[in-house]
């Protein structure tokens, strides 16, 4: 079976993969095609049926995992595949975890860590809360799975923690470096349960895409609601401090125009807007890096999210070691004998 990544343009192909689109056309001759988006755990590709397509639709749906034949070309700067043979595969024929992406760290282990970081909470209002959505284990399941984003950030299996646990690790940092007034324990708690309404908000039991909930509600919305409810179970939970960390969770995409109800107005608040899109953004340029198509470049595709390219390439070292005597002398520690 040829891998999604491996696929390059002349290849033949044929291999089992999971449907993420599919989309009836109508070529400029006036004669209908299938336009496909195939995908397995390596990443996605865009396909067509160009041969009696519409009978050919009659054979499978959107997020079924089937079986292609067909040969790979060069398309539009990137890598297409026309579709000579196509059929469904019974579900017991496949797992389709494998054809999803998924973290390259284990859940197991990164619930531990999450347990670490409640574990360092002092603040004992904040730990009952956490314990509260954390330690049901329904919530663990569907945390440790989600991912963090459809496409943009961490789209894939475990994403969603992935991406919790790295804003955890700079806000740790940010807060020891400032100090007061920055209040770690407010500040961690925003970032673990900034996003947590997107357990909800996403579907990714088959392929990534919003639920219903989602598109109408939003991941901010149902995370509210869901902190929400949880705090009210806590006896005595400050009203002042119910309000400060729900503030943090509507105003964390930073800006109205960017999807939050309101804009951050307080500390943590501002410090996890800024590490939140931090955190994204690395997250996507690091994809871009590692990932893709290998085409004697050293520039991504125009990534449309930044409005511009990005530049994968490393400069090359030279290899040569530090002259620890010279770098001496011009830093004027050295004896300079200018004359015999």
């Amino acid at each position: 079976m040829k891998k999604i990544k491996d696929i390059k343009g002349k290849d033949h192909v044929a291999g089992s993969y999971l449907v993420t689109k599919k989309e009836v056309g109508v070529s400029k001759s006036g004669k209908p095609y299938l336009n496909l988006r195939i995908m397995d755990s390596t990443g996605e590709l865009e396909a067509r049926v160009w041969d009696g397509a519409e009978d050919v639709a009659k054979g499978f749906h959107k997020n079924d995992v089937v079986s292609i034949k067909g040969y790979a070309v060069a398309y539009m700067g990137g890598i297409q595949v026309n579709v000579s043979n196509i059929a469904a595969l019974p579900e017991s024929a496949y797992s389709v975890r494998d054809f999803l992406p998924s973290s390259k760290r284990q859940p197991a282990d990164m619930l531990a860590e999450l347990d670490s970081v409640i574990a360092s909470i002092k603040d004992r209002h904040l730990k009952a809360l956490l314990l509260a959505v954390f330690g049901d284990d329904e919530m663990r399941h569907l945390f440790s799975t989600a991912p963090a984003a459809k496409s943009m950030h961490h789209p894939y299996l475990g994403g969603l923690l992935e991406h919790v646990l790295s804003i955890c690790g700079l806000a740790d940092k940010v807060a020891a470096h400032y100090g007061p007034p920055v209040n770690r324990d407010l500040l961690l708690a925003g970032a673990m349960l900034h996003d947590i309404g997107k357990v909800y908000e996403l579907s990714y039991r088959r392929s990534f895409d919003y639920t219903d909930e989602g598109r109408l509600l939003g991941h901010i919305t149902i995370g509210v609601e869901l902190v929400d409810k949880k705090m009210e179970g806590i006896a005595d939970f400050p009203r002042v401090l119910a309000v400060l960390l729900k503030h943090m969770l509507l105003s964390h995409h930073g800006q109205l125009e960017f999807g939050s109800p309101k804009r951050p107005k307080t500390m943590e608040a501002i410090i996890l807007s800024y590490l939140d899109d931090l955190d994204a953004k690395a997250a996507a340029v690091k994809t871009l890096m590692e990932g893709g198509r290998d085409d004697g470049t050293n520039w991504t595709p125009y990534q449309k999210i930044f409005e511009r390219y990005i530049y994968k390439g490393a400069m090359q070292p030279t290899g040569e070691p530090v002259d620890e005597a010279r770098e001496d002398e011009d830093n004027g520690k050295g004896e300079l004998r200018l004359f015999k």
